[in-house]
């Protein structure tokens, strides 16, 4: 059992998030309760450099684009793309929470 998530969001291996949703999908709330989570002050604090970005998508002949979802951009240059319609806004933090923990603990390739 997953503890408190909201007090649990850390940015540290993450440079960008990027929320985007249509406002005429059905499950909507789910994706804005994830960018709530991702975007709060505190969430930020753990890193000052990661750039939050909402997205409210307009066009619903564009077939890619209406499907609401969120993606982050880690460090390495990974995407995690999540729907929004099939999820709430707790898995989405859950997943998203478990491939940052999964990041910070891999070691740090040499160059």
């Amino acid at each position: 059992m997953a503890a408190s998530t909201k007090s649990s969001v850390v940015l540290k291996a993450v440079k960008q998030v990027v929320v985007q949703w249509c406002p005429f999908e059905p499950n909507v709330r789910s994706t804005r309760d994830f960018l709530f989570m991702v975007g709060s002050e505190k969430a930020r604090a753990t890193n000052m450099n990661c750039e939050v970005k909402a997205i409210v998508l307009e066009d619903l002949d564009n077939g890619l684009l209406s499907s609401c979802g969120d993606s982050d951009r880690p460090a390495d240059g990974e995407r995690l793309v999540m729907k929004g319609t099939f999820l709430t806004g707790r898995e989405m933090l859950q997943a998203f929470q478990t491939r940052c923990i999964a990041k910070e603990l891999q070691p740090k390739a040499m160059k």
